[in-house]
Formats: C-alpha cells, sequence, structure tokens
C-alpha cells in the first residue's frame, strides 16, 4: 500500500538576473566588450546607443497584449539544477563537445617559421643526395625545443630504418649530424649543454689566452663550474683570479638554448588593460572609476518595442518577449557588475589606504577576501570574481589586485605585517651582500628577527624560491 508523505526541502534557486551576473563579473573588460558584441548579434532587442528617456519599464499588460490576449505564465526564477542542463545543444553531450560553428576567440599567433623549418631551408642549400636529405630531416624533427638531440645516433637510426624499410648505419647518422652542428646558430643539435657551449666556442676565430681557458673550463671541468667552486677551477687550471674572470667573461657570451635565436613562435604581446582607474583627489581622497574603454552603452531597440502586437503572430510575441527579458536582464546585469566591482575596489582601497598613497609595498597590510567580503556584505566567492584577473591604473604603475590579498605575520612585539613586505625585506638583504660570501637562508632568518621579522627558515627558503632568487651557492660570483 502506498503512502503519502510530506517532506520540507530547502534548495538555491537564481533567478535570471543572478545568473547573468555570475557569468559576467569573472570576465575582464577586453571579454566583457568581446561578450557585449556577441549578445548584440544574438538578441536582435538589444543595440548600441543611451535611453533617450526615463519612460516606464512595459508593464504586465503590454506583456498580456503581445500574447494576443493570453496570459503566459513567465517563470522568474530557476532551479540552479534545472537551469544549468536547458536547451543543452545535441553536439555538447558527445565525446568531442565542439561545433563547427564555436569560435574560440584566443590571442593571435604571430606568422612565423619555425625553427626547424629555418634549419630544413638551411639544408636544402646543400648538395645532399635523397639518402642524405632523409637523415637530415629526420635529425631536425627529432630536435627538441630548445635545439638539443637528446637521443643517440644508433637510436634514430634504427627508426630511419624501420620507417622507410630501409638500412641506415649509424655512422650515415654521425655523419650527417656533424653537417648539421655547422649550420647556423652555433650549438645546435648538441647532445647536452656541454656540448652545445663547447661547439660555440669552437666557431669563435678569436682564439686568445681567456679563449683557452674558456675551453678548459667548458672541457675538463665542467660540473665545477655548475656548482660554481672557482677555487677548484683556479686549482686545477692553475690560473687567477682575473685570468678565471675572463674566462667566464667568454663563456657567458654563448647561448645555452641555441634554438632560442630562431624561435618566434611566442604569442603577441597582449598589452593589459586596467579595469580600474585610481587617482588622487582634493584632501587627500583616492577617487576610483571604471575603464570601459570601448564597451558601448546598452538600450532596447524601439523597432520592436513600439511594434503593435497585432501585426505579429502568436509565435513572433513569444520570441520578442523572450529576447526583450534576456536584453533587460543583461542590462541590469551589466550595471549591477559595475556597482559591485566599483564597491569592491572602494573596500580594497580603504583597507590598503596607506600603500594607495604612496605605492610603497611595505606599507600593505594583510589582507583576506573575507576582510573585503565583510565590508561589501557580500560572498567571499565574489570578490573572488571580482579580483581574478583585474588590473587597476593608479599614478606609481598598473597594479593586479590580487597581489594585494597578502598573508599576515605576527612580529614579536605582536603587530601583523603583510608577507609582502618580509619578501622585499629577503630582496634587500639579498641585493646588498657580498656577492662572494653570500647568505644562506638561515643567516637571512637571523637578520630577519634582528628586524623583528619573526619567521621561520622554511619560510624564508619559500619566499626566496617566490622571489625566483637562487640559492647560495648559486648567487657566488667572483
Amino acid at each position: 500500500m502506498q503512502r503519502q508523505t510530506q517532506t520540507q526541502k530547502q534548495t538555491l534557486k537564481y533567478s535570471p538576473l543572478q545568473i547573468q551576473m555570475l557569468n559576467l563579473l569573472h570576465l575582464t573588460t577586453m571579454e566583457l566588450e568581446q561578450r557585449i558584441k556577441e549578445e548584440i548579434e544574438e538578441n536582435p532587442i538589444l543595440e548600441e546607443g543611451k535611453e533617450e528617456n526615463t519612460k516606464e519599464e512595459p508593464t504586465d499588460d503590454f506583456e498580456i497584449e503581445a500574447t494576443g490576449g493570453e496570459e503566459v505564465s513567465v517563470q522568474d526564477y530557476y532551479d540552479w539544477d534545472e537551469f544549468r542542463d536547458d536547451d543543452i545543444p545535441d553536439y555538447k553531450t558527445y565525446a568531442n563537445n565542439q561545433s563547427a560553428d564555436n569560435e574560440l576567440y584566443t590571442r593571435p599567433m604571430v606568422e612565423y617559421i619555425s625553427f626547424r623549418d629555418d634549419l630544413k631551408q638551411q639544408v636544402h642549400f646543400l648538395k645532399l643526395d635523397d639518402r642524405q636529405q632523409l637523415i637530415a630531416d629526420f635529425l631536425l624533427d627529432s630536435l627538441d625545443e630548445d635545439g638539443f638531440l637528446r637521443r643517440g645516433c644508433d637510436v634514430i637510426a634504427d627508426d630511419i630504418s624501420f620507417a622507410n624499410s630501409m638500412f641506415i648505419d649509424t655512422e650515415e647518422v654521425e655523419s650527417m649530424l656533424k653537417v648539421i652542428q655547422q649550420l647556423d646558430p652555433a650549438g645546435i643539435a648538441a647532445s647536452d649543454l656541454r656540448e652545445c657551449l663547447l661547439l660555440q666556442l669552437s666557431r669563435i676565430e678569436n682564439h686568445d689566452e681567456a679563449w683557452k681557458y674558456a675551453y678548459q673550463i667548458l672541457k675538463d671541468t665542467f660540473d665545477e663550474l655548475g656548482s660554481r667552486n672557482y677555487d677548484k677551477i683556479m686549482r686545477v687550471h692553475s690560473i687567477d683570479e682575473d685570468t678565471l674572470k675572463q674566462a667566464l667573461h667568454v663563456i657567458t657570451t654563448l647561448n645555452p638554448k641555441p634554438a632560442s635565436g630562431l624561435r618566434n613562435d611566442s604569442l603577441v604581446n597582449e598589452s593589459i588593460k586596467p579595469d580600474f582607474m585610481l587617482w588622487y583627489g582634493d584632501n587627500d581622497e583616492i577617487e576610483v572609476q571604471l575603464t570601459w574603454g570601448n564597451s558601448p552603452a546598452l538600450r532596447l531597440n524601439k523597432v520592436f518595442t513600439e511594434m503593435p502586437a497585432e501585426q505579429r503572430d502568436k509565435a513572433t510575441n513569444q520570441f520578442i518577449k523572450n529576447k526583450m527579458n534576456s536584453a533587460k536582464w543583461f542590462i541590469d546585469a551589466i550595471k549591477q557588475r559595475e556597482n559591485t566591482m566599483l564597491s569592491t575596489l572602494k573596500a580594497i582601497v580603504k583597507l590598503q589606504f596607506e600603500y594607495f598613497q604612496t605605492g610603497d609595498v611595505k606599507k600593505l597590510r594583510p589582507m583576506i577576501l573575507k576582510d573585503v567580503a565583510e565590508i561589501i556584505n557580500m560572498d567571499i566567492s565574489t570578490v573572488s570574481r571580482v579580483t581574478t584577473n583585474k588590473y587597476v591604473q593608479t599614478p606609481f604603475g598598473i597594479v593586479l589586485l590580487k597581489d594585494l590579498f597578502t598573508e599576515g605575520v605576527t612580529n614579536e612585539d605582536g603587530t601583523e605585517v603583510s608577507n609582502r613586505e618580509i619578501q622585499e625585506a629577503i630582496r634587500e638583504i639579498v641585493e646588498t651582500e657580498d656577492k662572494r660570501h653570500p647568505y644562506n637562508d638561515q643567516q637571512i632568518t637571523d637578520m630577519l628577527a634582528e628586524k623583528s621579522y619573526s619567521v621561520a627558515r622554511r619560510t624564508v627558503a619559500k619566499y626566496r624560491e617566490q622571489l625566483n632568487i637562487p640559492t647560495a651557492r648559486l648567487r657566488v660570483t667572483i
């Protein structure tokens, strides 16, 4: 026998306006401009331009009239789970969920010739037979992104033989490898860094004393050079400090990644477009505003809104009503996005007022997302969306908002300082140290303690790595 039971369930529901706002909040200014263009193309009710008057919104009577006198229920709020799966195209449920109509907006690529193609063009100018050309092309295709040949000639000979159903001897590959190593730039197709640098040294015509000792250091004491054991290098080669400096100067002119001179496959340098602007007003006040750039003002198209309902059929009226609601939600979501972003930045300025007054990183206060969320009375996830990939233009430069959120460290006197302040203190210590005898992490920890920064040695090591400062052994110079 079936029994009916009554249960109470609490679910989270999002209005269409909230969904639109969440989708727009994490976008940067440039991404928002693109999103607005897409919405204008998809929605004929939406167009560029400001409203000429403040006419009241169409009432429910208009909506009833637009459907030919029949009231059509409009669901104002959606269950999130239901909305998420609504109107999903079939192709998005396939394994390869990309449609041919999808446009992936990415930064433009520079038109370039890869370094392998450049080397192949050099090889084609040589007088090679078909067999040699086949080996040369295979060798060039086996180079890694830095221009090194990490595979042995015997392995490459077997691969060529298997792929082309012909026997290729290892000696043939080694002979062609020597030819390729004479191409430009010098050091290409080397098996390791040591061979790469030696190949480049062999191209230098001026074989003076500095060149001679540089060659000997790379050939016989390469490991000691990598560990910067300069005392052992001078002892092994019986040279003084001045001669070692001259030899090291020659070595520093060499390129450890030979393919970098031929690679031009980097993305176009995209200039940062700030989302906010900050300037100093009267009475030491800090003013902020959004930077819209080329983003247009939006309004409803009067051709559709003022068209009499009698001239349209029921399906057309329903279509126009749906598009009109979508356009209103989109415009309201953009306005709400503006208000949320401005209130978030004002809260950040309030918490970091001393920093924005001077631009000194040491003035940064410990701040987390929760601190800003409590001021603007919003969720932490909303603050995270607002600050992700957002920049503010200040009188002292462009600042990434995420960089302003730092953890706090308690000093010996009980005051809390930002970890960015400690990082700057570490940077200053390293910059002023004796390069012959740089400080290790424990010494830096002790020096920070003298400045009342109470941090552990492993914390100093973590901050040093974040600053891209090598260990003390690798900072030794003569």
